[in-house]
């Protein structure tokens, strides 16, 4: 079935259409929760918050103005906004699990450096950019469900994926360039 027809039955009441709305969705709103806060906790939080509202007020999402996906996304976008705003600070990412490594204790080593380095990059920016970043850069979302997600043209969307880039490519070459002076 179609999100738009699972809707229209969990709206209707039918619980197994909630359920298999949730199944489908809840992983990518609370990897993009996850990514833009850094902590479980928020994640799990603004997961529960985005379907709670698909509950509570079910005529918030239109499917005239874009797909379910989108919706979703920029509901959590704004649980983790005002998340940001209550706390006043934005965490660092927490250590995610890693793949199991082949190479000798050097090369994992250099690796986990290499992951940080990046993990700390992408907290580093801007919300504005750090969004764009997690959404197509990590989530793999297509500019268009970007733009619906933030409320902004497909160009803005583009304008500020290649800035991110721009700016993590001058964060993670300038800690290298420090990496060789000292070392």
């Amino acid at each position: 079935m179609s999100d738009e027809e699972l809707y229209r039955r969990s709206v209707a009441g039918d619980e197994d259409a909630f359920t298999a709305l949730y199944r489908r969705h809840q992983g990518a709103v609370y990897r993009y929760a996850l990514r833009m806060s850094g902590a479980e906790a928020v994640a799990e939080e603004v997961t529960q918050e985005v379907f709670l509202l698909l509950i509570r007020d079910p005529d918030r999402f239109r499917a005239e103005l874009g797909a379910l996906p989108a919706f979703l996304i920029g509901v959590a976008r704004r649980f983790v906004l005002r998340r940001f705003e209550r706390d006043g600070r934005q965490v660092a990412l927490e250590d995610e699990p890693e793949a199991q490594a082949t190479a000798g204790p050097s090369q994992d080593f250099e690796r986990r450096n290499q992951i940080e380095a990046v993990r700390s990059a992408v907290s580093g920016l801007p919300v504005r950019y750090r969004e764009v970043v997690v959404l197509c850069g990590l989530g793999e979302t297509s500019y268009e469900d970007a733009a619906r997600a933030l409320g902004c043209p497909v160009g803005t969307v583009r304008s500020r994926l290649n800035r991110a880039r721009a700016l993590l490519k001058a964060k993670l070459e300038g800690g290298r360039q420090r990496t060789r002076c000292v070392a």
